[in-house]
């Protein structure tokens, strides 16, 4: 299917393309945060419980929260001193099962110019090491002499999906995962990007023992700047292909109310360039 799009695309732009899906699958037994409920699907109907002539059908119920799998963060997911972005009373616009203001349905499709920032690679690392917190610094030197614009969206690798079949490790609570640090969600911020995003459980540095109780990135770029934060990335075969640059394309679901909607992003590659960048 990936094959259909890529041709699709191509035939859209006039040249061809290449399309690596950013997504991790969305199935029973995934890592997911102790803060969210899981992912959890079953069959309802299986194929011969219900014959209609020599037809059947089935189907199934999924049951799981807005922050499991690839997900974007709505503005409604997190508050500081009681208020979210644009000084929103938290607990009023909670009021009635669902958020008022700044729900998942607020977050707009975006197509538009995407970097990949690639911190092991810089660091001469296969990936980064468990609570390791990425600065700003690392982020210079990571973008290069390509400099981050306006608009763009900013995807931080770490290398962390290795590790996404050992859930307790992927979610870091015990030894800590990588992310970002505060100070370079701000360097980030400056830089006026549309949304940002990690191949992590939780986009901030997850010291080891402190869980998910200290998420300065968050209030950083939710609460303070309005941007949002897409997570469980995996960037691996991007990296692989040493894609810098290219056209990032990502559709939220119209949840509304929601603090947060599973994505399917897309990076579109000219292939061109990826044999110029290895």
């Amino acid at each position: 299917m990936l094959e259909e799009t890529q041709a699709a695309l191509g035939a859209l732009l006039g040249r061809s393309v290449q399309a690596f899906d950013l997504s991790q699958p969305l199935e029973n037994g995934m890592p997911c945060s102790p803060s969210h409920p899981g992912f959890h699907m079953a069959l309802m109907r299986r194929h011969g419980d219900l014959m209609r002539g020599a037809g059947s059908g089935s189907n199934e119920i999924i049951t799981f929260g807005g922050h499991v799998g690839t997900h974007v963060d709505a503005l409604a997911h997190v508050a500081a001193h009681g208020q979210l972005h644009g000084g929103i009373d938290a607990v009023a616009n909670s009021v009635g099962g669902r958020h008022r203001q700044l729900g998942a349905e607020t977050i707009p499709p975006t197509l538009c110019r995407g970097r990949l920032l690639d911190i092991p690679r810089v660091l001469g690392q296969g990936r980064l090491l468990a609570g390791y917190g990425v600065t700003v610094d690392d982020l210079q030197a990571a973008a290069g002499t390509t400099p981050i614009e306006p608009g763009d969206v900013v995807l931080v690798r770490t290398g962390w999906p290795q590790v996404y079949h050992e859930s307790e490790t992927y979610i870091g609570h015990r030894e800590g995962a990588p992310g970002v640090t505060g100070p370079a969600a701000e360097w980030l911020a400056n830089h006026g990007v549309r949304a940002v995003g990690s191949d992590t459980i939780a986009f901030d540095q997850i010291l080891p023992g402190l869980g998910h109780s200290q998420m300065p990135a968050h209030h950083i770029l939710l609460v303070q700047r309005g941007i949002h934060i897409i997570e469980v990335l995996n960037l691996e075969e991007l990296a692989e292909h040493g894609a810098a640059e290219f056209w990032f394309l990502m559709i939220p679901l119209r949840l509304v109310g929601a603090t947060g909607s599973p994505v399917r992003p897309l990076a579109i590659v000219d292939p061109t360039s990826l044999e110029t960048s290895r």
